[in-house]
């Protein structure tokens, strides 16, 4: 059921790779509330999905952008407040990659090349998006701007690697950026702390089903899906969260609140 949340808004939506994606799900539910956005993503990851069926699912423009070049991204938002006829209302970065994970480099021997690389697109593209919309003035008043993220910014996982470095920076950039886009046009800018979700990304972490299974059992409410995570951005972009900003929101069934459950303590006792 739509409820028109966010009629009349227009967005960018960065990270739509596949039908699995989180922000491929917040697309589909923009639409669904009234929104009107462009999609974007690296070329590399835009070969490697099917984001012209979610572009002609939700009759959006799909404009190609490195978030990493200040050079892209005053191209798309340029492009996108020319073709959505007016300044952006929400923005989400759903973006993050580590070429040591994916190619298996161990915590204690990392290629410091690409652990650079990794907080770059993981962590710094987010102050990039923000500060070219600020400097292009291209953002209307108590906008709302929100970045993907994972508790292993916090705590400590196995495997995760510079990830949980790169998403510490995402969350630290969210705090500093929401002040003063905060004080200036009373812009919103906020983290989402994502269960284990079975996205495209998610699947190439090693050890990943063991650990979702893990989370399932330590979360009261279980494991949120990625349609449940859509649905929470849309909350946060939408007028009823005006006064949510620099928060890092756990949306994870309880996991970070729960010390330990019956269901893990019994695998344990069996033991």
């Amino acid at each position: 059921m739509a409820y028109n949340l966010l009629k009349g808004k227009r967005g960018i939506i960065f990270g739509a790779l596949d039908e699995n994606s989180i922000a491929w799900k917040v697309a589909q539910k923009a639409f669904e509330e009234g929104a009107q956005f462009t999609l974007t993503n690296a070329p590399i990851a835009m070969r490697m999905g099917e984001i012209n069926k979610l572009a002609e699912q939700c009759k959006a423009a799909v404009i190609p952008a490195d978030a990493t070049s200040i050079e892209d991204l005053e191209n798309l938002l340029d492009k996108s407040v020319e073709v959505l006829g007016g300044k952006i209302d929400f923005i989400l970065h759903s973006i993050g990659m580590s070429p040591n994970v994916r190619k298996g480099r161990s915590y204690g021997d990392l290629n410091y090349e690409w652990f650079l690389k990794s907080l770059d697109v993981s962590g710094l593209s987010f102050h990039k998006v923000m500060q070219v919309a600020e400097k292009k003035g291209v953002l209307n008043n108590q906008a709302s701007i929100l970045a993907l993220t994972y508790i292993a910014s916090q705590r400590t996982f196995p495997d995760y690697s510079d990830m949980a470095e790169a998403k510490s920076v995402l969350e630290s950039i969210a705090r500093s950026y929401g002040y003063r886009l905060g004080r200036s046009q009373k812009v919103r800018v906020n983290t989402i702390s994502q269960s284990p979700t079975m996205t495209t990304a998610g699947k190439g972490i090693a050890g990943f089903n063991a650990f979702y299974d893990f989370a399932d059992k330590m979360s009261p409410l279980g494991n949120a899906s990625a349609d449940d995570c859509a649905a929470y951005c849309i909350t946060l972009f939408s007028d009823f969260t005006r006064h949510v900003t620099m928060q890092n929101l756990f949306h994870d069934g309880g996991f970070s609140s729960t010390g330990m459950t019956e269901e893990v303590m019994e695998i344990f006792s069996k033991q």
